[in-house]
């Protein structure tokens, strides 16, 4: 029988809808087909609770929904807000059909995630991109600040909204606040910032963390509950406050990407991490940073071994930068997988572990103690920090992303197609930030990211041949 160990229940909607739907176990002659059985393909079927004629009636009568996501509103200081069972993926093309008219300008964060690109390609959206600044000494992007925004929305002055990511995949931070001042005072009205904190669910919290991003300023935003909160995988929200935000939009919007089947088990889980946040979330991020402040005490001792840290990182986040210890972080990778230590990221100069607060200090401590060991084993010459073409890469734009995803395409050597326009969107994953994207110019710069990347031992992502021998361009000619 499922368990509420943390008490969640009673302030959590669709967790008591799930709870009861398993304690009174109804004869269901609705979908899903497999009816709650499990001798017919076993337990990869537990727990699958639909919401219609599951957490609520066929025709939604006792409003569960509305009401977890009103209570999810509140707390986040929303005047909007729509749970996703497609993740922050579909958050963001969401909100990129939110903003704007086909053929519109909107400044575009160039380290957000390929949904957000693709979702340029569905709103018809033309971007102008706002690149990162990136710490020579590390090779990682420090956040966007102020007077770069302010520059792109120079070059586009016209622009119906701001598209940013914060915090970034390895934990940066951008100061939002000062965006959404520039964002704001922009034009005779202002412009709507909108913030893709899929990797900050956790932020606002506990004192020590920076406030999410809404509070900051944005007017909407999509996380994901299910990086840094306990929510099941794809379980994520949008959220927005409607001065800037047209909501009947937004929800036609969120509407017109989703599915008309959400599972009611990732709504649940969405609705008991939110009251998990708000009954119990700064005891346990407290705990979450004492933990990986310990682990990074321990760190800290590896020579060579650099740690993303201090003023403008989020506190939670472990990444490591191996380039000082002359280790190979797949060779690194390897030892940890050997030892059932699977990591976010690695690649040759970097190692993320993704830590939440479903971890404790003894898993925390495993996985240390066998980073220790691998570099005492791996270590070699000490080398220079490579800064990775996917964050201070500089896109050239050769057409509209909409344009270039439906134009007829020519298949073609990758190194032969410098000055060709894109007709893929190409990302090494993770961190599943493109390299390039549909209407791009291919650029030699392009040619040796990629093949860097390749090199190193990132998995390739989304092109039409993984092994980049060729790439998808815009055909030629009538």
């Amino acid at each position: 029988m499922p368990t509420d160990p943390l008490g969640l229940r009673s302030e959590a909607p669709l967790l008591d809808a799930w709870l009861r739907f398993h304690e009174e176990a109804p004869t269901s002659f609705t979908i899903p087909g497999h009816k709650h059985r499990l001798d017919l393909v076993g337990d990869v079927v537990a727990g699958d609770v639909p919401l219609y004629a599951g957490l609520d009636t066929m025709k939604l009568t006792t409003g569960v929904l509305a009401d977890a996501e009103a209570r999810a509103a509140a707390l986040w200081g929303a005047d909007f807000c729509r749970f996703s069972v497609g993740g922050s993926t579909h958050g963001n093309q969401a909100l990129a059909l939110a903003f704007g008219r086909p053929g519109d300008r909107v400044v575009v964060g160039r380290t957000l995630h390929r949904s957000l690109l693709l979702g340029l390609v569905l709103a018809g959206l033309e971007p102008v991109w706002l690149a990162p600044e990136v710490d020579p000494s590390t090779g990682m992007p420090s956040g966007t600040s102020a007077a770069a925004l302010t520059e792109a929305l120079e070059r586009a002055p016209e622009a119906s909204a701001v598209f940013i990511g914060s915090p970034t995949y390895v934990g940066t931070l951008t100061d939002v606040a000062a965006l959404a001042e520039v964002a704001h005072g922009w034009g005779s009205g202002g412009i709507p910032l909108v913030v893709d904190q899929a990797w900050g669910a956790h932020l606002g919290f506990h004192p020590a963390l920076p406030p999410h991003v809404l509070a900051a300023g944005a007017d909407a935003m999509v996380t994901s509950a299910h990086k840094t909160l306990p929510a099941w995988s794809q379980a994520a929200l949008v959220l927005a406050r409607t001065e800037r935000v047209d909501p009947a939009r937004l929800e036609a919007a969120v509407e017109a990407t989703t599915t008309t089947s959400p599972t009611g088990a990732i709504l649940a889980s969405i609705d008991a991490s939110r009251a998990l946040l708000q009954l119990h979330g700064e005891r346990l991020l407290g705990d979450l940073l004492e933990t990986v402040e310990h682990a990074r005490r321990r760190l800290r001792e590896v020579e060579g071994l650099v740690l993303l840290e201090g003023e403008g990182v989020d506190p939670t986040k472990l990444v490591l930068l191996l380039a000082g210890t002359g280790a190979d972080g797949i060779a690194v990778e390897g030892d940890l997988l050997a030892q059932g230590l699977p990591v976010e990221l690695a690649d040759r100069d970097t190692i993320v572990p993704m830590v939440t607060l479903a971890d404790t200090p003894a898993t925390v401590g495993r996985l240390v103690d066998a980073l220790v060991d691998s570099f005492a084993r791996r270590r070699g010459p000490a080398r220079p920090p490579a800064a990775s073409g996917v964050w201070s890469l500089r896109p050239v734009a050769g057409m509209s992303p909409r344009r270039a995803f439906f134009a007829p395409h020519a298949v073609t050597d990758l190194r032969q197609a410098v000055g060709e326009v894109s007709a893929e969107l190409i990302a090494p994953y993770p961190p599943g930030i493109p390299v390039i994207a549909p209407g791009e110019l291919v650029t030699d710069e392009v040619v040796q990211t990629l093949l860097a990347a390749r090199a190193a031992g990132t998995r390739i992502a989304y092109a039409a041949d993984p092994s980049l021998a060729t790439i998808r361009v815009v055909a030629s000619g009538p």
